[in-house]
C-alpha cells in the first residue's frame, strides 16, 4: 500500500514538473546559448592549433565545435518557438478560440480557413509538443556527436597499430576488425535513419543484434537509449526525428552559400604565387591576424633587413616525402610518437628513440635539404637549414629555419620559390609556393 502511495506521489510530481517544464527549458536554453557563444572562440582556436600541429585530438575539437553550432541553432529555435507559445497562451486568455464566422469572409475563404486554422488550442498544443521535442533533441545530439567521435577515434586507434613490419596474422586481424567496425557503423547509422527498420524483420534482426549489442557500448547508447525510444514511440516524435537529418543538411548547405566579391579573384583560394600574396606566408601578418604559417613564411612583404628569414613548419606531408627519399629513416617514423607529460613519483612518463637522436635528426635534416630547395628569381640560394622548435604563445612550431642574405638583390619586387624533387629517381621539380616580396634598403 505504501509503495503504491509513493508511486502516485511520484507520478503527480512528474506531471507537475511536466506542466511547468517550459520555465526550466527557457532558463536552461538561455544560459546554454550564452555559454556556447563564449565557448566557440576557445574551442575554435584549440581545433585550429590541433589541426596545424596534427595533434591526435584534432578530430575531437572539430566534432565539439560542430556540436556547439548544432546546439546553438537548436536552442535558438527552441527559444523562439517557446516565446511564440507563451504569446499564444496570452492571446488565448484575451480572445479565447478562433471564430472565423465573426470575420464575415466569403463562403469559400470561411470554409478554407476553418479547415486550415482549426482549433486554437490544438495550435498551442502543437507548439508545446514541438518545443519539448526540440529541447530533448538538442541534448540528444550531444550523445550522437560523441558516438560519432568514439567510432572514428576507435578506427584511428586500430589503424595506429597497422604497419608493414607487423606479422601477417596481426595485419589480417587489424584489417578484419577495422572493416567489421566500419560495417557495423554503417548498419547502426542506417538503423537510426530508418528508425529501427533492421529490428522489424525476424531474421534480419537476429543477424543485426550482435552489431547492435556491441555498438550500444561503443557509442555509449545505454546513456541515452530511453530518451531516443521515448522520442520515436509516438507519431509526432517520429516525424520530427525523421526530418532532422535532411533539415540539418539543408541548413548546412544554405549557410555555406556565399557570393564571390569578384568574378576574377577567388577569395578562398588565396595560395601565394608570383602575382598573389597570401597573409599566411608573411610572419608579421601571421602574428597580427592570428593565423598559421602556410607551407613557408618570410618575415614580411617588404624586406628592409640584410637577410630574409625563411621558416618552414614540419608536416606529415614533408616527413613522408623525406622518408621516400631516405628509406633508412622509415623504421623510426612511428616509434614512440605518443608520449605523456604526466608526472608520477616525480618522473615523467616518456619513451625514448631506439637509437641516437642526434644522428637521426642530422640524417633527417640532410635529406630535407636534398629534397627541398629555395630560389629567388630563379637563382638557387642553397641555404643551410637548422631544426627549430619554438613556442610563440599560441602553438608549438617544429620545423626548419634559415637566413638568406639580401646584398645581391636589387631594390623592387622579387619572388621566392619554394620547391622539391618529385621522386627519388627523377629530376622533375614541383613548385610548392611562390612568395612575392619587395626589397628596399633601410
Amino acid at each position: 500500500m505504501k509503495e503504491n502511495h509513493n508511486k502516485n506521489l511520484l507520478k503527480k510530481l512528474f506531471d507537475r514538473l511536466q506542466e511547468d517544464s517550459w520555465q526550466l527549458e527557457l532558463l536552461v536554453s538561455g544560459f546554454t546559448i550564452f555559454g556556447l557563444f563564449y565557448a566557440l572562440g576557445p574551442v575554435g582556436d584549440a581545433q585550429a592549433i590541433a589541426d596545424y600541429e596534427q595533434n591526435i585530438l584534432k578530430d575531437l575539437y572539430m566534432i565539439v565545435y560542430a556540436a556547439i553550432y548544432i546546439l546553438i541553432f537548436n536552442l535558438i529555435i527552441h527559444v523562439i518557438l517557446r516565446s511564440l507559445w507563451i504569446g499564444a497562451l496570452g492571446l488565448r486568455y484575451i480572445s479565447g478560440e478562433v471564430d472565423i464566422e465573426k470575420l464575415n469572409y466569403g463562403k469559400q475563404f470561411t470554409n478554407y480557413l476553418k479547415k486550415k486554422v482549426g482549433s486554437f488550442d490544438n495550435y498551442i498544443e502543437k507548439l508545446e509538443k514541438l518545443c519539448s521535442v526540440i529541447f530533448a533533441i538538442s541534448f540528444l545530439l550531444i550523445f550522437y556527436v560523441a558516438a560519432v567521435f568514439l567510432i572514428q577515434y576507435l578506427a584511428n586507434f586500430i589503424a595506429l597499430f597497422y604497419s608493414d613490419d607487423a606479422s601477417v596474422f596481426l595485419r589480417v586481424l587489424l584489417v578484419g576488425i577495422y572493416y567489421l567496425l566500419l560495417f557495423g557503423a554503417v548498419l547502426t547509422f542506417f538503423d537510426y535513419v530508418t528508425q529501427g527498420l533492421l529490428k522489424k524483420n525476424k531474421w534480419i534482426a537476429s543477424l543485426y543484434f550482435p552489431f547492435y549489442w556491441v555498438f550500444s557500448f561503443l557509442t555509449l547508447s545505454f546513456l541515452y537509449r530511453p530518451l531516443y525510444y521515448n522520442l520515436i514511440d509516438n507519431k509526432f516524435g517520429r516525424r520530427v526525428s525523421f526530418m532532422l537529418l535532411p533539415f540539418y543538411i539543408s541548413v548546412l548547405f544554405i549557410t555555406s552559400l556565399y557570393k564571390e566579391q569578384s568574378g576574377f579573384i577567388n577569395l578562398y583560394t588565396a595560395r601565394s604565387n608570383e602575382i598573389r600574396a597570401n597573409s599566411e606566408n608573411y610572419e608579421d601578418l601571421v602574428e597580427k591576424n592570428d593565423l598559421f604559417i602556410s607551407a613557408l613564411s618570410i618575415q614580411s612583404k617588404v624586406i628592409t633587413d640584410s637577410y630574409i628569414k625563411v621558416k618552414i613548419p614540419l608536416s606529415k606531408y614533408i616527413e613522408n616525402n623525406i622518408i621516400e627519399f631516405n628509406e633508412s629513416l622509415k623504421p623510426y617514423q612511428d616509434k614512440h610518437r605518443y608520449k605523456s607529460d604526466m608526472n608520477l613519483f616525480g618522473r615523467g612518463i616518456e619513451s625514448t628513440f631506439k637509437g641516437d637522436k642526434d644522428s637521426l635528426q642530422l640524417e633527417f635534416l640532410k635529406t630535407f635539404q636534398k629534397v627541398y630547395s629555395i630560389k629567388i628569381d630563379s637563382v638557387p640560394c642553397n641555404p643551410e637549414f637548422v631544426i627549430v622548435n619554438e613556442n610563440d604563445g599560441k602553438n608549438l612550431i617544429i620545423g626548419f629555419e634559415t637566413y638568406i642574405g639580401t646584398s645581391n638583390l636589387n631594390e623592387g619586387k622579387h619572388v621566392l620559390v619554394y620547391s622539391r624533387y618529385k621522386h627519388p629517381d627523377t629530376d622533375s621539380i614541383i613548385t610548392i609556393r611562390e612568395i612575392p616580396f619587395w626589397y628596399y634598403k633601410d
